[in-house]
């Protein structure tokens, strides 16, 4: 495992975010889009998650999001961050708070 320094941890902007809506992307078996709330802003995020969650499981959990990860174009749609997960048995696992916490709570 590389590891980082302090300084380069520090460079990446992870938030609490509260997923507003999700639904299927059509044309593919894995792919959600996820509308989440960051508190200053609404990002849309493409997510892998589909083989793992129901995107009615997903509305209004809140979740760690990577905020400062350039955008992308996944299957026509511009995905503005990533959710962080754990993977257990090839399963991604979200990480989500303890207990609930204000929505674009830094993570440090």
């Amino acid at each position: 495992m590389s590891q980082i320094t302090i300084s380069e941890f520090q460079r990446l902007d992870i938030r609490i975010g509260r997923i507003l809506s999700a639904e299927p992307i059509k044309r593919s078996d894995k792919l959600l889009l996820l509308k989440v709330d960051l508190g200053t802003e609404q990002r849309q995020i493409v997510a892998g998650l589909a083989p793992y969650y129901k995107p009615e499981e997903l509305v209004g959990k809140e979740v760690a999001v990577l905020a400062n990860l350039q955008p992308k174009t996944i299957m026509g749609f511009v995905s503005q961050g990533m959710l962080l997960a754990a993977v257990e048995d090839g399963k991604p696992v979200l990480l989500v708070p303890e207990k609930e916490v204000k929505v674009g709570a830094k993570v440090s």
